[in-house]
């Protein structure tokens, strides 16, 4: 899940055009689509393969539907900028949810993934405040979520009883664990960058 997008105003980058109709904003809607199909697979019927399945695709089209963006002009939304990120954060509370309640995650990885981003979502008073949105995204907070997205389903498809399943366990932790660590000090980071802003830059005045 990674860090909101930045307001224009406040990065200096051309707002994208108002598109609806793009290949990236189809790839968000299907992922969104998605988070319940991933409940009810893994809660209800207990079809952990296709859980898994379904958190692996998401990864992969998260990953693709922001090189498409990049790589096509036409491609490149306002909508997007909005939608994709917002997509990443459902699933950053959805998942980690749904595999402590399934036993397959503690909750205290859950606590400290929802604490960190209770934290950031306290700040944007200020920055609205200033007519911010939100700060930039920040390489180490894409790294961190892509970390994570990649460890959560290695750490459920290591819930089956079975050799090789350990194997993976082991490396889903691997990409956990670095991905907690890098998502709480980017969060610290942002805190930093929240800080300087409100040094900064002055409180818009509220018209009478």
């Amino acid at each position: 899940m990674a860090e909101a997008p930045s307001d224009s105003a406040g990065t200096g980058n051309v707002t994208p055009p108002d598109r609806v109709l793009t290949v990236p904003n189809a790839l968000s809607v299907i992922r969104l689509v998605l988070v319940p199909v991933f409940l009810y697979l893994l809660l209800v019927s207990g079809a952990l393969g296709w859980a898994v399945a379904i958190l692996m695709f998401s990864g992969f089209s998260d990953w693709a539907d922001g090189k498409i963006a990049r790589l096509f002009d036409n491609q490149s939304s306002r909508l997007g900028e909005l939608l994709d990120p917002a997509v990443d954060r459902i699933y950053m509370v959805v998942v980690p949810v749904a595999m402590a309640v399934a036993g397959a995650l503690p909750w205290w990885i859950v606590a400290a993934l929802l604490g960190r981003d209770a934290v950031l979502a306290a700040t944007l008073p200020v920055l609205r405040r200033r007519g911010l949105t939100a700060l930039p995204v920040t390489y180490l907070g894409k790294a961190a979520t892509f970390a994570l997205m990649s460890g959560l389903p290695l750490v459920l498809l290591g819930q089956y009883d079975a050799l090789w399943a350990r194997v993976v366990l082991a490396c889903g932790w691997g990409f956990l664990i670095w991905g907690l660590a890098m998502y709480l000090w980017s969060g610290v980071l942002y805190l930093a960058q929240v800080a300087l802003v409100a040094r900064s830059m002055p409180v818009r005045a509220h018209p009478t």
